[in-house]
């Protein structure tokens, strides 16, 4: 069982969320075995785990949590987490993901598609099977719907060199932001947490999601491909300007322009210009403090969480300001 070794601090977490895994695993039963294959390969490629880790902890602030159906749950999210990655990977046509080649670039594309789609699947056939309400489906289901929209609205601007902080954030809340807020509220309410605490549970997993995004976005001009197992620059070629390009360009267009113009025809070396004048023109220094601002707000309102006898909001905090202060 491959778990990533952020866990190796944090033992009973550790036990659940491979547990999640073996769950994931077991729930993977396909007559098609290509297909199996694929997810299972991804399942099993060494993932963060983050999402089905927030949906773990918060799942202890209840009255009434169930190990099992926290697991479960749990395995609900990853499985649409990770759905999600492999569409994103069919549109984007990217080869590599968590630094080994994608399902698509391995498989192909038809049976990457099939692949998500059965990810889906499972993740709803789990959350039946164990939440406790309709309302966990409903909430889901709003969910996937703001992902979808994030995505959509990313599509929708591509290229667009009047993107702006305002549309990023709102593209990111859905993309990104959106699946840890479920992780966090879902946990929170389906250990029968009161309806209050379930709307913070929501709000904190947004912000740390909003953080997330952020930070991965200037680890694109902070780190090589090989640190952070993914081509670095990609998103620019695609036309995604990500915040520290629109910060850049709201600091001087003129010198990005005769780049950015070429599109997709953007060649190796003028996309490494991008990347020193992105640095010049403050950037990455901009997209970075606002990551810290997102950060802060998030540690603080995860200060003021209840205690618990599993320590949890201690380890909640621990764990955020780790991932939100990485590397890779």
């Amino acid at each position: 069982m491959n778990i990533h070794p952020m866990w190796d601090e944090y033992p009973q977490l550790q036990s659940e969320l491979s547990q999640t895994l073996t769950m994931m695993e077991n729930a993977i039963q396909l007559k098609n075995k290509p297909v199996q294959e694929a997810i299972l390969n991804m399942i099993q490629a060494g993932g963060k785990l983050l999402r089905p880790a927030y949906q773990l902890l918060f799942s202890q602030f209840g009255p009434d949590r169930d190990r099992q159906k926290a697991i479960a749950l749990a395995a609900a999210i990853e499985m649409l987490h990770t759905a999600t990655l492999i569409h994103d990977d069919i549109v984007d046509e990217a080869d590599l993901r968590r630094s080994l080649p994608s399902i698509r670039s391995t498989f192909g594309n038809s049976t990457a598609v099939y692949a998500g789609d059965y990810l889906f699947v499972s993740c709803f056939k789990l959350m039946a099977n164990y939440a406790s309400s309709m309302k966990s489906l409903q909430t889901n289901s709003r969910s996937m719907e703001k992902i979808l929209s994030g995505e959509l609205g990313q599509m929708d601007n591509r290229y667009n060199l009047e993107v702006t902080i305002d549309d990023y954030l709102a593209n990111i809340s859905g993309k990104t932001a959106e699946l840890f807020a479920l992780s966090c509220s879902i946990g929170a309410m389906e250990s029968g947490a009161s309806t209050t605490f379930t709307k913070k549970a929501y709000e904190i997993g947004h912000q740390i999601g909003i953080a997330f995004q952020i930070i991965d976005d200037v680890l694109d001009y902070t780190q090589t491909a090989t640190t952070i197992g993914k081509p670095v620059l990609e998103d620019v070629k695609q036309g995604i300007y990500s915040l520290p390009v629109i910060y850049a360009l709201q600091t001087d267009a003129s010198q990005l322009l005769p780049y950015l113009n070429k599109k997709d025809q953007l060649s190796d070396v003028e996309a490494e210009k991008v990347y020193q004048l992105v640095h010049v023109l403050g950037g990455v220094t901009k997209a970075q403090q606002l990551a810290t601002d997102y950060t802060n707000q998030a540690l603080k309102a995860i200060q003021k969480l209840p205690d618990t006898s599993f320590q949890t909001k201690e380890l909640l905090f621990a764990i955020t300001q780790n991932i939100l202060m990485r590397q890779s």
